[in-house]
């Protein structure tokens, strides 16, 4: 038998004897084949131990056959606790388990998937939450029920004048609707919007792949803001970017920065194509002048060399 790997305590002798009780144990399981030899031994409780045989299985390397053995209070037999192949120091094991919210990345989420928001996600804060509204006791209320009063006296004393009509009149749609009419155009007719740090963590990754840094637009003849298949958008990002509009465009369809550019930008200039050049002209029935000596004036082949060498007779 091997050395055995021992805990602090003690193993039972006749649970650390029971070498070959245990090794058969593990053969019944998985295969002569697949049992090596023992690796050592464990004392897990009293009268209580663990044999441990390397496994041949090339798909498990570094992996081992734990086999537990154990025997009952004065008895001499030994009797089978478990078999389990578990992983060794040097064992290929699968990464740690991750939520499949943490797992998730952009452009997983199919038709008819839903993802809920947490309650607390930072991306998020509230919206129209009624804080704003008028308080009973306030100045503004107070203001508003002295322009109430002319009405209230016209209408007489049916007219549901003092307290609880003016109360009444303030809780009105006509008065208190422009206040939602402002709210539902501003976008806190929601019940939560983007937080400031939602805005950024947009704005970071609709710049990494439509930004000025990306190549697309170092090699751009001019950026977005520029070009006329630029859609403006409103809101706050509304100075940073835009929507392209240009179907021939890399990025149409898509949140652009205004600093972002590509090929299509609807004032590229065209650049006109060279002109070719004319052909050359070769006059075969006239004369030309060859000037032998530029330096002097009228000096030429006809003018200086004799008649016989012009081959003139």
């Amino acid at each position: 038998m091997s050395a055995a790997t021992t805990r602090s305590r003690t193993p039972d002798r006749l649970c650390a004897d029971a070498v070959d009780f245990a090794r058969a144990a593990a053969v019944e399981l998985a295969g002569e084949a697949a049992v090596g030899e023992h690796l050592g031994l464990d004392a897990d409780g009293e009268r209580v131990v663990t044999h441990y045989f390397a496994t041949r299985e090339w798909a498990y390397r570094g992996w081992r056959w734990a086999v537990t053995v154990t025997r009952a209070s004065r008895g001499k037999l030994v009797t089978l606790d478990e078999t389990v192949l578990l992983p060794g120091a040097d064992a290929l094991i699968a990464p740690q388990w991750v939520p499949w919210s943490e797992r998730l990345r952009p452009g997983d989420m199919g038709p008819g998937d839903l993802l809920p928001t947490d309650e607390d996600d930072l991306r998020l804060e509230p919206g129209w939450t009624g804080a704003d509204e008028i308080a009973p006791n306030s100045a503004l209320a107070e203001a508003m029920e002295r322009e109430l009063e002319p009405d209230e006296a016209e209408g007489g004393e049916g007219g549901g004048s003092g307290s609880a009509g003016r109360a009444e009149a303030l809780a009105s749609p006509t008065l208190r609707g422009s206040i939602a009419a402002v709210a539902l155009e501003l976008g806190l007719g929601r019940t939560r919007v983007l937080s400031r740090l939602g805005l950024h963590l947009a704005a970071d990754r609709w710049e990494k792949d439509f930004g000025a840094h990306s190549p697309m637009a170092q090699a751009a003849p001019a950026d977005c803001s520029t070009c006329g298949f630029l859609i403006p958008v409103a809101g706050t990002l509304s100075q940073t970017f835009g929507i392209c509009a240009n179907e021939f465009g890399p990025a149409d369809g898509h949140v652009v920065a205004l600093d972002y550019g590509c090929g299509g930008h609807s004032e590229a200039a065209v650049v006109p194509a060279p002109v070719p050049p004319v052909p050359p002209v070769l006059d075969e029935f006239a004369d030309e002048d060859f000037p032998l000596h530029p330096d002097r004036d009228g000096g030429s082949v006809a003018a200086d060399a004799p008649a016989e060498e012009l081959g003139h007779s």
